[in-house]
This record gives structure tokens, C-alpha cells and sequence, in this order.
């Protein structure tokens, strides 16, 4: 069964007694926030923490890159998450860091994953429930990964796609994109590769913190110069908000590979080009 990208708070509400549904809190904050603290403080009952920096690769200095398959399914399994289980992600920001669980669930084999839209406030703004304190335990599972390595992109795939005139959309904000603004990480240049195209990932949401879609969201890819049926490799600081950008093509059933260093790496290394507006 292939489900639509996005579930509202209305069908997840109705789904919550599901004994076949895994739901997972994929909360990820830039400015250092406890997402894990939060998450106990507050959550949607029986959810299960992701955790974008421990189901990570540990041999890797960029930030949150993809595991190995095997490293992610013996994780997911810890959390008692099949690769054909039904699973919802949320984040606590309405949508920032759920995509990038979504995109790397989907990525590792995932069959059935959508992003809860508008995320943890729409939810709580609607007056549904909340749970707190220590979660409740859960079997372990077995993951099955089935690695898709068409939606990932390194430093050499978008090397080529740029000299390609192929589609590269960043997701960060213009001020770090045009360089007027410093990178939050130390060591990282300011401003974005020769030829990319600046698509904020705000830029994406409606008013309510949910994904815009129909003729909004078209009005948005337009605005940035990106024709969603043409390639797209997205990226952004560290390759969370990325994804968001992907999962915004999701909804359109247009794929893209999300470039996984994103600017964490291009930005540090000296044998990239940088430009700034």
C-alpha cells in the first residue's frame, strides 16, 4: 500500500488504537533544545523518541549523516519499528526535523511512513491528547532495511549536477544562503554552491505550520525557479530541513535525492566553490 506522504491530525487521531501503528517524536532543534527532554515533558501518547543524532553514523564528524542499513535497522528494532509497520513522525516544531526522519525511514525500506502535518502545536492546538513522563515500554522488532541509494546524493553527485545545470534547491534561510549571514557551525564558510537554487523551507508552510499544497505550493517551487518534474537534488545546513523540500516533491510524487552533508560539508572543505549574493 503506498500512503500519501502527509496525515492529518484528524486521521491520526483516529488510528491511535491501532495496535499496528508506530509513532515516533523525530524532534530536532538547531539551538541545542533537549528534543529528548521535551519529549518526556510532553508528547503524543505511546509515541517513541527518534533520535536524528544517535541513529547516526558514529564514524562520521558531519552531523547526523545516515548510518549503514544495518546500524539503522538494529535501531528502529530497538524501538520495537518494523520496516512494514504503519508509522507516523511529528516533531514539536509543526515541521522541521519529522521530514528527515521521514526521508531516512523511506530511505532505509520504510513501506508505510508519513509526517503527521502541522506536527505536536496543531495537534495540541486542536485540544488532543498529550501524555508526560517516562514512556511506555515496547517489544523489540526486527527492521529489514532495503537501502535506496537513489535518494541519497554526495559532494561528487552534486559536483556533477551542478556542472549538469540540474536543479540543486537549498532549504536555509536567505541570509545564510546569500552569505550575509554566518554559519552556525564553526569552520563552515558563508553563502551557497554556484548555481543552487534558494528555497527556504519556510517558505513551504501555510500559516498553521502544515505543508503547503495545490496551487500554494506550486506558487512556491515557482518562486524559487524550481520545476518540480525536472531532477532535484535537495540540501540545506546539515540535510534535516532538505528534506522537508523532498517530502514537499513527495507530496507531488516527484522524486529527488537529498544531498546528506548538505552544506555542513561543502561549506568546510576547500575544494568546493562557495558564492555569495
Amino acid at each position: 500500500m503506498t500512503l500519501f506522504p502527509l496525515i492529518s491530525t484528524e486521521d491520526l487521531a483516529a488510528l491511535l488504537d491501532d495496535p499496528s501503528l508506530r509513532l515516533l517524536d523525530g524532534s530536532w532543534h538547531l539551538d541545542g533544545r533537549d528534543g529528548r527532554a521535551e519529549f518526556a515533558a510532553e508528547r503524543i501518547p505511546d509515541a517513541r523518541f527518534f533520535d536524528l543524532d544517535a541513529i547516526s553514523d558514529p564514524d562520521s564528524d558531519l552531523p547526523h549523516m545516515l548510518p549503514t542499513p544495518e546500524t539503522f535497522a538494529a535501531s528502529l528494532g530497538a524501538l520495537g519499528v518494523a520496516a512494514d509497520d504503519r508509522i507516523v513522525v511529528y516533531d514539536a516544531a509543526g515541521l522541521f526535523s519529522a521530514a528527515r526522519a521521514w526521508w531516512m525511514l523511506k530511505t532505509m525500506g520504510a513501506t508505510q511512513v508519513q509526517v503527521l502535518d502541522g506536527g505536536l502545536p496543531k495537534w495540541k492546538a486542536e485540544g488532543r491528547p498529550v501524555e508526560t513522563g517516562p514512556a511506555a515500554s515496547f517489544t523489540p522488532a526486527t527492521f529489514t532495511a532495503q537501502f535506496d541509494a537513489t535518494a541519497v546524493a554526495d559532494v561528487e553527485d552534486v559536483r556533477a549536477a551542478l556542472a549538469e545545470g540540474a536543479q540543486v534547491a537549498d532549504a536555509r534561510g536567505f541570509p545564510r544562503f546569500s552569505g550575509q549571514a554566518a554559519e552556525p557551525r564553526p569552520g563552515v564558510r558563508a553563502g551557497h554552491m554556484p548555481g543552487a537554487l534558494n528555497l527556504p523551507y519556510a517558505g513551504l508552510l501555510a500559516a498553521d505550520g502544515a505543508l503547503k499544497q495545490g496551487q500554494a505550493l506550486t506558487d512556491a517551487f515557482a518562486k524559487a525557479g524550481l520545476d518540480p518534474d525536472r531532477p532535484v537534488v535537495t540540501t540545506c545546513g546539515s540535510g534535516v530541513t532538505a528534506a522537508i523540500i523532498s517530502l514537499a516533491l513527495a507530496t507531488l510524487d516527484r522524486p529527488s535525492r537529498l544531498y546528506d552533508g548538505s552544506w555542513s560539508e561543502w561549506g568546510r572543505r576547500t575544494d568546493t566553490p562557495v558564492a555569495t549574493v
